[in-house]
């Protein structure tokens, strides 16, 4: 697996070095995202220090970011797919999806997933397809307590 991945574009950088993220601006970020809602700051750094994360930069600030959870041979998670409000329509969400697709490590998986509830659109251009057969999926979902342990 490489070490670092990096994309330039005009003067913004995708990269997945683990030193560039922002957790304050992650951290901020998310939490206006409906998914993330209630997800203790705890948690979402340890989330990042256990995938690959492919941060978005305008110079060095941090403006958007993708998780991929991964074991980098059959299946791949994404999530927590997010560019700031104030970069968004500038077409820095196919880009950054284009870039994901495109990483080495992440070539050959026979599965990739995903939820969204909004995004579809987005998320088709690169493959991404309804479940033929959601009733073969389950989960355990634990909603964070006031605490912030599930």
């Amino acid at each position: 697996m490489n070490k670092f991945y990096e994309v330039r574009r005009g003067g913004f950088l995708i990269s997945t070095d683990p030193a560039r993220l922002d957790v304050d601006a992650i951290t901020d970020m998310l939490t206006r995202a409906y998914w993330a809602q209630g997800r203790p700051r705890e948690r979402t750094e340890r989330a990042l220090q256990n995938s690959l994360v492919f941060g978005v930069y305008d110079g060095q600030q941090q403006i958007g970011l993708a998780r991929v959870v991964t074991d980098y041979a059959i299946f791949a998670y994404l999530c927590d797919v997010f560019i700031h409000e104030d970069y968004r329509a500038r077409g820095l969400g196919q880009w950054l999806m284009q870039t994901i697709m495109d990483h080495p490590d992440l070539q050959g998986l026979r599965r990739w997933t995903l939820a969204t509830a909004d995004a579809h659109g987005l998320y088709r251009q690169y493959g991404f397809e309804d479940l033929p057969e959601p009733h073969k999926w389950m989960e355990r979902f634990r909603p964070f307590t006031e605490e912030g342990k599930s």
